[in-house]
Order: structure tokens, then C-alpha cells, then sequence
């Protein structure tokens, strides 16, 4: 690690411009500043850059620092502008400026539809609204969900169709915890949705395609033919497509949770190793062109192209991408015999490619993969030193483990913030599927070459769906294993930066031989070990209620500490992707288990009371009493479909809160939330507002 030394700085200028352009982006997301702002601010920071250009040689010297803090300012403000550009909600033609239900629209489909358990999906963009008056050209996207019927088989990528039916907006669940997907959906220009029946759209004459996207999709179309004809068993298939191209659709869910749980799901998402293993092949095919002075210059440009063929396959994922860049560096590097510092290398990779979307910086995949290679980098000489073999081919696997330990430094955070969860045989699994996954794909691709040959085409296939079965099935046996995930974790963003500051630090301690990186990991490591004690004194004091949002069903949580009482559809139990969906991130948000009964709460019916609140939950007709003393009712939960009036219902109870579960019909709420705006009764919606949270 010496090797970096004192200069590292100098040697990776581009990280120095890189870590204020993404805080500019951060900056832009979180408060939405005007883009005058930005244009105004790089406006001064170049004029005073070409001032200091002009100023003597010792003035120059002596205000260097106030330079660098104006071109730290001008790469800011330059993220953030990208950022404003880049959010679709700012261009004059988006869509949802002019959007009215019962407008006319005409979309493209970006993809092929691909078919789901109730319906067709496919993305696709917008090109024009119409009205009585006018056709308006617009720009978005949007989700198309068709119904399953031979409708569908007129369209394909490139097919343009015309419907009326109202466009929905995407919204969250708004259930605590629960993941932001109208924010996943809007980095992806997509803010809107549909379900379509063959009736409600007509296919335009023509399509609209790319020929850059179609060659792509028809490739990908071949190498799909080929794998499902050869490989026998349908997970062996859907795992060797995910392998090779990153294709998904086929996958096994519950064998994709395996290997989540294990600590192996990245041998699923194509990333740094799979670039790493195809830049090894193309390497070795093209060494013969570098002895060759007149051809030589084919080489680079030939690994490249095969690079980026393969990147583009793939699906051009931030971690492909990244791992693109970074290949392609390498080579420009080695053609032009220079060496380049890999952060560097990294950190121009990452502003190529927070340039063209601004909004990868919020990918898991982009954030893991840029964690893993630099932890990989900086830890794996450290840890690989804890041993030493004098057995060549023992210390070859300590070192492939070295690098696996290594790799998780930095991941760890990120992973546990966004999945909540650690494998702790992470190493075992490692050890035998990253192995197995190269040869697979190695395998694979030898396939594709000689598919013309059947008979040879067919025993590769059938050695590669037994290793890819051999591969399954350790994964699943180890994930049988009692200890083998440490689940239900949480850590807020907070917390996340700290660690990584701490391991930051340690980073420098190691990389500078420096005490003082270690005192400041050291320092950072103590604020987590506060804030992280801070919150489970919070965790066990909090009393909470809890009205979940989960379409069609009764979800309520009792909330008394580290425990939970439900109260809902007894069917939700047994569900296990709407609870995992809908329920579980907020039981992991606020640290609670199951119990059976929580002090201080006593329930007689539809009647609760919990620390002194008076809650009473309504599903089915009552009748209307009018006592001489109104008693309170601090909390009235409406659920499925009862027949109730609120104005007599405001005549036997004094209510100070009403509640619409996620169960109640829609048309329903709209007449009583009118009776209740009209008596002044505060009035929650989950459907529309998201989960109803009552703090005690």
C-alpha cells in the first residue's frame, strides 16, 4: 500500500473534482434548488479562476487554497445543474405538465413486453397528447401493463399504439420503511402507468425503432434461443440467462433469495467480475495482433468494442458501466505503455458516468460496486499478510478468500443499510460459486461460438445446467444452516456514513502510514457506537399505532417497545410477499418482534385501549345509539365495507381522529371524507396518503 504514499492526491486528480460534483447532486436532489442559483455560482467561480490565472507568481502561490475551493465550487454547482436537467419534472414538454384524464396519447414501446404472473409489462415513451384542439409533442415515459389475451402479440419493441384510458400516477405505498419506488421510477424518466385491455388501444401502422437497440434486443433474442435449447432444468436456464446477460425474468425468486441470503446475489448481477472474466478472454484471443507492428493498433480497439458489445448486452447497468470504463482505461493505459493510479481510474469512470445520469449515484448496484473495488484495493494486501502459506497451491485459495473478505470492508455498510441483513458464511460461498459462476460463464460463452454444431452445442449444455445445478444446490444447503444470515439489521444513513468514515479512515492509516487516519477512524467508530446506542434507548421507549397501507386488507400494528401486537387479516400471516413488502420494513425500521400481547394495551371486540387512547375499529354495519354522555374516541379506524353515516355516527361518539384502511372501496372515502371535512373531523387515507403512524 506504500506505493500509494504521500501523493496519492496528485495521483488521483480526478477524485478531487469527483467528491464536490456529487455533493452538488446530493445537494440539487434534496432541496430542489433553482437552476439560476448554479448558473450564477459558476458564473463567479470561472471569472475568479480567470482572474487568479492573471495575479503574480507568489499571490498565485499564496491563495492556491482559495483557487481550489473555487473549482471545488464550480464542479458543485455542476452537479448539481445536471441533476436539475436531468429531473425530468423541470422540462417545459414532460408529460405531467399537460396530462389531462381523457386526453388522447401515443406511446412507443422501448422493449418487447414481458410476461408477468396477471399481465404484460413493458416500458415506453410518450411522444404526443391529444386533445379536441390540439396535438402537443411531449417527453416521458410510462409502464404499460397489457392484459393477457393475442392482443399482445402485435406488439414489440418499436410498436406505436394510441389509448385513451386515464394514466395513473406512481405513488409509494408510504408504509414506514417501505421502498421508494415512485423515486426509482422517476431516475428513470417514469412517472406514470396504465393497464390496458386489447380494446382500450389501437396499433398505429409503422414503428419507431433504434437500430442500435433493435441489433441489441434481436442478440439478445439468439443468445436466449440458444441457452434455453441446450441447457435442460428451467432455474439451470433462467440462472445461466442472468449470468450471460443479465436477463431476469426467468429467475426463480425464491432461489434469487438463496443466494441474497448467502452473500453470493452478485454473481447474479453482472458486475466487475463478469467484465473481468470477458476482458480476460478477448485478451487472450487478441494477444496474437500485439506481435504484429502494422496490426497491433487492432488489439486495443477489438478488446474494447468486445467490452462494450457485452456491456450493451447486459443491459448497461452502473455496474457493468462502470466496469466498462474502467476496463477500457486499463487498455488505453497499457496501449500507450502508462500506468494510471486505479482510484483514478475509478473516479473518472464514476463522472462519465454520474454525467450521463446523475441519479446512478442512488443505484445499489452503482454504490456496491464502486465499494467492493476500492475495499478490494485498499484491504485485500492488509488481510491477505494475516497468514502466510508456503504452499503454493493453499495460498492461491487464501488469497481468492483474502479478496472476498477484503471486499466486504465497504460493502458491509451499504448493505446493511439497504438490505438489513449479513450473510456470515459469506466466505463458504464464495469460495465454491465464484469459481463455478466463471466457468458457467466462460462455458456459455463457448456455447454461443459453437451453437451451429448441435451435438457438441447439446453435451455443453448439459455440463453446464449440471454446474449450474451443483451451484444451486450448495447454495440453498448452506442457506438451510441456522446461523447462516444475521437478519432483520438497521442502520440509518447516518450511521452508514460513519462506518464508511471509519473504515475511511483506517483506509489511510494503512494507505499513508498515518496515525492521524486512524485516530479519526477511531473517532468516527466511537460517534456510531453513540448514535447507534442513542437509538435503541429510543427503540426501547417508543410507543406507537400503526395503519398500514396494503391494498384490499386490515393491517394494524400495536407498537410497545421491541414488540408489536397485529391487529388485521389473519391472511396477511400466511401471504409472504405482502407482508415481506408491505409490513416488514417497518417492523425492521423500528426494531419490533411478534408477541402475542403487549402490556397496557386491553381489547374487547372492535374496541381497543392503549395507553390511555381510546381507538375503535369499524368493519361491518352498527347501529346508532345517542347517549347522554358522548364517549370519546380518540382513534376510529374504517375498514372493508361497512354501512355507516358520519353525521350519525359524529352523535353517539366524539371522534377526534378517523382513519380509512387500505381495505375500504375508494368511492366510499370520497363521501366520507366530505361528511367529515364538513363536521371538521380530521380524516387520514392510506391509499392516498400512506400509512397513518400515531406517536403515544
Amino acid at each position: 500500500m506504500a506505493g500509494y504514499g504521500s501523493n496519492f492526491w496528485k495521483r488521483t486528480p480526478f477524485l478531487k473534482i469527483l467528491l464536490p460534483f456529487i455533493a452538488g447532486i446530493v445537494l440539487q436532489w434534496q432541496f430542489q434548488f433553482d437552476q439560476k442559483l448554479w448558473w450564477i455560482i459558476i458564473g463567479v467561480c470561472l471569472l475568479s479562476i480567470f482572474i487568479f490565472l492573471f495575479l503574480p507568481f507568489f499571490n498565485r502561490y499564496r491563495l492556491g487554497i482559495l483557487n481550489g475551493i473555487f473549482i471545488s465550487l464550480a464542479f458543485l454547482a455542476t452537479g448539481a445543474l445536471l441533476a436539475w436537467q436531468k429531473d425530468l419534472r423541470n422540462n417545459e414538454q414532460w408529460l405531467g405538465n399537460y396530462y389531462q384524464p381523457g386526453n388522447v396519447l401515443i406511446a412507443t414501446l422501448d422493449e418487447p413486453p414481458v410476461e408477468k404472473t396477471k399481465s404484460y409489462k413493458a416500458n415506453a415513451s410518450v411522444h404526443y397528447i391529444a386533445n379536441e384542439k390540439q396535438k402537443i409533442p411531449v417527453t416521458g415515459k410510462i409502464i404499460l401493463y397489457l392484459k393477457k389475451d393475442s392482443s399482445v402479440s402485435q406488439l414489440s419493441y418499436g410498436s406505436t399504439i394510441l389509448f385513451k384510458r386515464p394514466l395513473q400516477e406512481i405513488k409509494n405505498s408510504g408504509n414506514p420503511g417501505g421502498f421508494d419506488y415512485k423515486r426509482y421510477c422517476l431516475f428513470k424518466e417514469i412517472t406514470h402507468q396504465v393497464y390496458l385491455k386489447s380494446e382500450e388501444f389501437e396499433v398505429l401502422p409503422g414503428k419507431q425503432e433504434k437500430w442500435l437497440t433493435k441489433f441489441l434486443i434481436d442478440t439478445r433474442k439468439e443468445v436466449l434461443t440458444i441457452l434455453r435449447e441446450n441447457i435442460p432444468g428451467k432455474r439451470e436456464t433462467a440462472l445461466a440467462e442472468a449470468l450471460l446477460i443479465g436477463y431476469k425474468d426467468d429467475l426463480d425468486q425464491a432461489l434469487v433469495q438463496s443466494y441474497t441470503n448467502t452473500g453470493v446475489v452478485h454473481i447474479i448481477a453482472i458486475s466487475g467480475l463478469h467484465l473481468g472474466l470477458i476482458y480476460w478472454l478477448l485478451t487472450m484471443i487478441f494477444k496474437p495482433l500485439k506481435r504484429k507492428k502494422k496490426i497491433r493498433w487492432l488489439n486495443p480497439l477489438l478488446i474494447i468494442t468486445g467490452l462494450w458489445l457485452f456491456a450493451l448486452l447486459a443491459g448497461a447497468q452502473p455496474s457493468v458501466l462502470r466496469s466498462a470504463l474502467m476496463f477500457t482505461a486499463i487498455v488505453l493505459g497499457e496501449s500507450f505503455d502508462r500506468k494510471t493510479s486505479v482510484f483514478n481510474t475509478m473516479a473518472v469512470s464514476a463522472f462519465i458516468l454520474l454525467c450521463i445520469n446523475p441519479y446512478m449515484l442512488w443505484d445499489v448496484g452503482f454504490q456496491l460496486s464502486y465499494a467492493a473495488v476500492s475495499s478490494i484495493i485498499i484491504f485485500m494486501r492488509p488481510v491477505y499478510n494475516w497468514f502466510y502459506f508456503k504452499n503454493k497451491i493453499v495460498d492461491f485459495f487464501w488469497k481468492l478468500n483474502a479478496v472476498t473478505i477484503a471486499a466486504q470492508v465497504l460493502t458491509v455498510p451499504l448493505s446493511i443499510y439497504h438490505f438489513h441483513q449479513f450473510p456470515t458464511l459469506f466466505i463458504l460461498t464464495n469460495f465454491v460459486a465464484v469459481p463455478l459462476a466463471s466457468c458457467v460463464l466462460i462455458g456459455e460463452v463457448f456455447l454461443c461460438v459453437i451453437s451451429f454444431i448441435p451435438a457438441l452445442a447439446a453435451i455443453t449444455g448439459k455440463a453446464l445446467g449440471s454446474m449450474i445445478w451443483l451451484m444451486n444446490s450448495y447454495i440453498e444447503k448452506i442457506e438451510l444452516i441456522s446461523f447462516s444470515l444475521w437478519d432483520r439489521l438497521q442502520i440509518n444513513i447516518v450511521q452508514t456514513l460513519l462506518l464508511l468514515l471509519f473504515a475511511a479512515g483506517i483506509a489511510y492509516w494503512l494507505m499513508e502510514k498515518a496515525r492521524q487516519g486512524l485516530r479519526w477512524g477511531i473517532f468516527f467508530l466511537f460517534l456510531f457506537i453513540v448514535l447507534r446506542s442513542y437509538s435503541f434507548i429510543t427503540t426501547n421507549n417508543q410507543k406507537k399505532i400503526i395503519v398500514y397501507n396494503v391494498p384490499q386488507k386490515r393491517a394494524i400494528d400495536f407498537v410497545n417497545g421491541k414488540s408489536y401486537f397485529f391487529a388485521g387479516d389473519t391472511d396477511l400471516l400466511a401471504n409472504d410477499f405482502a407482508r415481506n413488502f408491505h409490513l416488514k420494513p417497518s417492523r425492521i425500521l423500528f426494531r419490533t418482534t411478534s408477541t402475542d400481547s403487549i402490556s397496557s394495551l386491553t381489547r374487547s371486540e372492535s374496541y381497543f385501549q392503549y395507553y390511555g387512547k381510546h381507538i375503535l375499529l369499524i368493519d361491518s354495519t352498527i347501529r346508532y345509539r345517542t347517549p347522554e354522555i358522548k364517549p370519546q374516541v380518540d382513534l376510529l379506524i374504517i375498514s372493508k365495507n361497512p354501512r355507516l353515516y358520519m353525521n350519525q355516527l359524529s352523535q353517539s361518539m366524539n371522534i377526534k381522529q378517523v382513519v380509512f384502511d387500505g381495505s375500504v372501496p375508494s368511492w366510499k372515502t370520497t363521501y366520507w371524507k366530505k361528511d367529515c371535512d364538513s363536521l371538521k373531523i380530521p380524516w387520514h387515507d392510506v391509499t392516498t396518503q400512506g400509512a397513518f403512524v400515531m406517536n403515544l
